[in-house]
């Protein structure tokens, strides 16, 4: 009996183990293995909407802060506190201070790495930095001395400072040994020109700079040969540094909470009695201070998407033509002058060209377009019967309406119109293809040739597109609008003066008559031309030192040097073919500061513009500009501002540590165009879509397609997967057969 009970006992001990086994080997051998395969396919589509974690320099848009990370060139943003701009406008100057806090949040030691905007034209002469209860206050070296003492005192454990130029719109400024929970200020001052255009006084802070899309390398391959007795080997000959690196901005997931918050206030003394002050694209509070003066301030924290502009006018009744400064420094008298030649209703001879360029790349997605297509569809309402025309779009492709251009007749008008209306915003920026198209005027006649360029220009390659337009413009004029709420300025600006046209903005729907109207007043209007200054003084260092023409609204803007501004300055030029003088009291001139530093910023710019024109070598161009910046203790290419702490405060073989907050893209832009510009898209394709987008061709035939075989990559970091969903499947799927091997065994062995 007992021997009974013992076997049954056994066996039912036997029994529940089984049952345990097989739950136990159901849970690792089926369900487990289900849900990790569930797992991977589900978790990447939620890991989209995590952001690059990492980022480099180049990748940064708006004024970050880039904590650096164990691996080498990579860096994470930190928190920001707040930004706050504070700017003084004086009659034709503005001094800006550029203040940024932060705030160290770990325990650990860290080296920073802060990266800005700021205007193209600015003059970036101070930086201040103040951590924990120590301000440090920089000097400038050339670039390479400033690196070495920077990387000296960061060895040392000491807090240093160190600001770069990236651009002539972007900079960058590096801080060492930043203690625990210390907080940070930042300021960095700059001087820069009041802009006077079309009767309106403007001022623009940028905020933010968009991601920008690298083209395919599309530059001249020029090669030596070193032969002896007869026969040799051949080199790549050395070639100008286009210093065109990559900028582009890391991008924060749609619905996203954060903000990089700003605050702005500016006090504006204009000096003339003001009749409007408005700003373009942010609410602000206007106090009215007296008739020649304002105080305006951001109604409220404002997000860094976009470009802030104020424009302000004068009564009608005393609208300024002229304008007439000096600053004394050391031993030479500074003179910055405006002067805005009177209305001639001379209309242009007959025989103008327009060539009409309008970008469509995925950049240009969201309210851009709209932007773009509005304002071309205007441009094109305004052509008379006796202009010849034509219509070229691009994005990694490339479309010429017409095989060349033609009359402006009602059809043709009609069908161009039409293909613009067509039009929509993908693929990739390549502007080059399409500038050398514009300013190819090889099957034309002589005469006025006029070409108008809609674009956000935003791309990597602007010195390859500068180049270009300095070796082929030929007798072309050409007219840079930028499209959008943060566009490349620098480019257009610099793209006009070589091109001998101007620059204009749009920066919503609402703006595109007025502004497209003022355009079209320089384009129907006769510029003058022939520009000449004459000083009474002989050693007079001015600039520009090409005199562009001047067209209707737009003035001649001059700074010049020299030992003491007294006698008449004289500027001459031809209306069509009427000559035209005014001459300037120089004795007569305002007090004003900064138009020293803003003469010296213009200088360098002048040496840069002469250097893309083969008027000077790399050498004398790095020469001058070296010159200037020590001088007047300004950020260029070659120069930056270093400070550094004598008393070294962290401890030695204390590691540097990190943090990170994303970047918003500029405001209209669309993200689901712009990860478009990421893929990699058929040109033949896309050439095929855009021929479709116009129906009915103009009387002239078919539109000519090029399909352009460029490379659609944005250098955006964009979202990627962040688990190893394949890997995740295979180990479920060999869980899976591991588990019915297992149950195959069970089987057998239960049976014997």
């Amino acid at each position: 009996m007992s021997a009974a009970l013992s076997i049954s006992s056994r066996r039912y001990r036997e029994t529940v183990l089984t049952r345990f086994g097989q739950l136990l080997w159901f849970s690792h051998a089926i369900l487990l293995p289900v849900l990790a395969v569930i797992f991977a396919l589900l978790h990447p589509l939620e890991s989209h909407a995590q952001p690059a974690a990492f980022v480099t320099p180049n990748e940064m848009g708006a004024g970050s802060l880039l904590l650096q990370a164990t691996q080498a060139g990579q860096y994470v943003e930190a928190p920001r506190l707040a930004t706050d701009v504070d700017i003084d406008v004086n009659g034709p100057t503005a001094r800006a201070v550029l203040t940024q806090a932060f705030e160290n949040p770990s325990d650990k030691w860290v080296e920073a790495l802060y990266v800005f905007p700021l205007p193209e034209d600015s003059a970036v002469y101070s930086l201040k930095m103040i951590v924990g209860n120590r301000v440090v206050v920089a000097d400038i070296k050339e670039k390479q001395a400033a690196r070495a003492v920077y990387e000296q005192a960061r060895r040392q454990g000491k807090k240093a400072a160190l600001v770069e130029q990236q651009r002539p719109n972007v900079f960058t400024n590096t801080v060492t040994n930043i203690g625990p929970h210390e907080k940070i200020v930042v300021q960095i001052e700059y001087q820069q020109a009041v802009r006077l255009a079309d009767g309106r006084f403007s001022l623009r802070v940028p905020l933010v700079v968009a991601p920008r899309y690298s083209p395919q390398d599309a530059s001249a391959i020029t090669q030596h040969a070193d032969l002896k007795a007869g026969w040799g080997r051949t080199e790549n000959s050395p070639s100008r540094n286009s210093g065109d690196t990559p900028v582009s901005t890391p991008l924060m997931a749609p619905g996203s909470n954060r903000a990089n918050a700003v605050t702005l206030k500016i006090n504006l003394n204009a000096g003339f009695p003001i009749d409007d002050v408005k700003s373009l694209y942010h609410p602000v509070k206007i106090d009215r201070l007296n008739d020649t003066a304002r105080r305006i301030v951001l109604d409220g924290d404002t997000t860094a998407d976009r470009d802030f502009v104020l424009e302000w006018n004068a009564i009608a009744s005393d609208v300024p033509s002229v304008g007439l400064f000096r600053e004394h420094v050391g031993k030479d008298d500074y003179v910055l002058a405006y002067v805005t030649p009177s209305a001639v209703t001379t209309p242009q001879k007959a025989g103008r060209e327009v060539v009409f360029v309008i970008d469509n790349s995925g950049s240009m997605g969201g309210t851009s377009i709209e932007q773009a297509r509005a304002s071309l569809d205007y441009a094109l309402s305004r052509l008379e019967p006796n202009d010849r025309f034509n219509v070229i779009r691009f994005d990694n492709t490339m479309t010429k309406f017409f095989p060349d251009s033609v009359m402006a007749t009602a059809d043709n008008i009609t069908a161009a119109r039409r293909f613009v209306t067509g039009l929509e915003a993908a693929g990739g920026t390549e502007m080059l293809p399409p500038l050398h198209a514009a300013l190819d005027d090889s099957h034309q006649a002589g005469g006025l040739r006029q070409v108008v360029f809609l674009t956000d220009g935003e791309v990597n390659n602007e010195q390859q597109l500068l180049d270009a337009i300095a070796v082929s413009r030929g007798r072309s004029r050409i007219f840079m609008v930028g499209i959008g709420s943060a566009p490349n300025t620098y480019l257009m600006s610099r793209a006009a003066e070589l091109g001998r046209g101007s620059f204009t903005h749009i920066g919503s729907v609402a703006e595109v008559n007025e502004r497209m109207r003022a355009l079209f007043d320089k384009l129907e209007n006769p510029a003058v031309t022939d520009v000449a200054a004459v000083f009474p003084e002989k050693n007079v260092s001015l600039s520009p030192s090409l005199l562009p023409d001047i067209y209707h609204g737009e003035p001649l803007v001059l700074a010049a040097r020299m030992g003491k501004a007294e006698g008449t300055l004289t500027i001459s030029g031809m209306v069509g073919d009427r000559p035209w003088t005014i001459s300037l009291p120089l004795d007569q001139a305002s007090n004003a500061k900064g138009i020293s530093k803003i003469w010296a910023r213009r200088q360098i710019d002048d040496a840069e513009v002469n250097l893309t024109l083969g008027k000077i070598t790399q050498a004398d161009a790095d020469k001058r500009i070296l010159q200037l910046a020590l001088e007047h203790h300004l950020v260029t290419r070659l120069t930056s501002l270093v400070a550094v702490d004598a008393k070294p405060l962290r401890p030695a073989n204390t590691p540097l540590t990190q943090a990170d907050i994303p970047l918003r893209l500029p405001a209209g832009w669309d993200y689901k165009n712009l990860l478009g510009i990421g893929t990699t898209r058929d040109a033949n394709a896309d050439a095929k879509r855009h021929q479709a987008a116009d129906k009915s061709r103009g009387a002239d035939g078919d539109a000519d397609i090029e399909a352009i075989s460029a490379p659609a990559s944005a250098n955006v970091p964009l979202p990627q997967t962040a688990t190893p969903a394949t890997l995740l499947i295979l180990q479920g799927l060999f869980a899976l057969l591991l588990g019915a091997s297992l149950l195959a065994c069970a089987s057998r062995r239960s049976k014997a």
